[in-house]
């Protein structure tokens, strides 16, 4: 399955998950239920993923945590705020860098509409 097959399923996923639940819940709770709901569309699912990182020569064994990781391929970062910042987006840019992964998305379920809460970021990833 490619990333863009994976997004579908992802974007679509969020959405239904939104409506069902709607806005201002804690990010933990969106990211449970997101993951539950992926994981019965028959896809490999891992939360709170540690991510090491190299700097300066040393290999920190956890330089952040990934929310949500699909099919070992495409990075999920759940927020729950009222706006999405550039630094948010930011974020999952250098995700998207620092493990070489192609494709991510931030999703944001404080938005009224799921729609205007999903932010799709490449990483070198063939369209």
């Amino acid at each position: 399955m490619t990333e863009n097959e994976i997004g579908k399923i992802v974007v679509d996923a969020a959405i239904k998950v939104h409506r069902a639940l709607g806005p201002g819940l804690l990010e933990s709770v969106y990211e449970l239920v997101l993951a539950h709901k992926l994981g019965k569309s028959g896809l490999d699912v891992d939360r709170q993923v540690p991510v090491s990182i190299e700097y300066d020569g040393i290999l920190f064994d956890e330089g952040f945590r990934a929310d949500i990781i699909v099919e070992k391929k495409v990075i999920l970062e759940l927020k729950s705020v009222e706006k999405v910042t550039a630094a948010h987006k930011k974020q999952i840019q250098t995700y998207l860098r620092l493990t070489g992964k192609k494709l991510g998305f931030l999703l944001n379920f404080g938005e009224a509409l799921m729609k205007q809460g999903i932010t799709r970021a490449v990483n070198n990833l063939e369209e």
